[in-house]
């Protein structure tokens, strides 16, 4: 049997307030191998906490502890900032919400695009610029070679989004986390872009952890799927099987989405009595 790519064990990640720590990830435990994990939840559910933690992103006065954080026989918590940086971007990768907040305005397409690649690897500056083109054509961007000579402002939303996964896969990752990738992004531009991502992963033979609040859009692009709800997983089940979910917060979910033909007068409330949640 194929050892897991990362194996999580009773992650907790806890904030200080006035009345004591909180937790807002409480004793989150999964598996990955080399397939595609869909986390959904509601906002504050602690889907994007659990993202960062894998990359050990949570800073204090944050608190992240687990009996076992193991990425490829790496023990995530043991690692330094310097060994961490050797991980991220290089081993594991994270596309964030909003392009905008995460590209540097300053810099050209292409001049960030390079830095997230010789970061990692020592390269000829030919080499480089071929791989920069590549990618760029990868994640269907034309005259890649006058879209890297750009600077973010000049660029759509869309392809701003398309410029970071370019940004975060270049170092060819055996781990992408893309934390609400689509969510900035018009409802035309979403399917373009999970498309190129579930291209590439499958490509490359990647793990993929799919942050989101829609349930249709994580069943469509992933293998399985962990429901959460108030930092605890309360459903994990097979993305074909999302239809026969048991746990009264799931159901509540999905009859909460409107669908075409849609013949109700109202979309129900999640009835939070029928379960411990918030």
């Amino acid at each position: 049997m194929t050892a897991p790519l990362l194996t999580v064990e009773n992650l907790r990640v806890s904030f200080p307030t006035h009345s004591g720590r909180v937790e807002v990830v409480k004793g989150l435990s999964f598996t990955l191998g080399r397939e595609r994990l869909g986390i959904v939840g509601e906002s504050g559910s602690g889907k994007s906490m659990t993202g960062r933690s894998i990359l050990k992103l949570i800073r204090k006065p944050g608190l992240v502890t687990a009996d076992k954080l193991n990425f490829e026989g790496i023990d995530i918590l043991d690692q330094n900032e310097k060994q961490m940086r050797a991980i991220r971007g290089a081993r594991i990768s994270m596309v964030m919400q909003d392009p905008k907040f995460s590209l540097n305005p300053v810099m050209t397409v292409g001049e960030q695009i390079a830095e997230a690649l010789v970061t990692h690897q020592k390269l000829p500056r030919r080499d480089v610029q071929a791989r920069i083109i590549e990618m760029l054509h990868a994640v269907r961007i034309n005259d890649p070679e006058r879209v890297a000579r750009l600077y973010p402002h000049e660029v759509s939303g869309g392809m701003g989004q398309r410029i970071m996964i370019a940004m975060m896969l270049i170092p060819e990752p055996e781990l992408l986390i893309a934390d609400e990738p689509t969510s900035a992004l018009d409802v035309s531009v979403q399917a373009q872009v999970l498309d190129i991502i579930d291209e590439l992963v499958r490509n490359k033979g990647m793990g993929l952890i799919l942050i989101s609040h829609d349930l249709n859009l994580v069943s469509r692009y992933c293998d399985r799927i962990l429901v959460m709800n108030a930092g605890h997983v309360v459903e994990e089940c097979a993305a074909g099987q999302l239809a026969n979910a048991q746990h009264p917060y799931t159901r509540g979910l999905l009859a909460a989405m409107p669908v075409i033909n849609e013949t109700r007068d109202e979309l129900p409330v999640l009835d939070r009595t029928q379960w411990a949640g918030t």
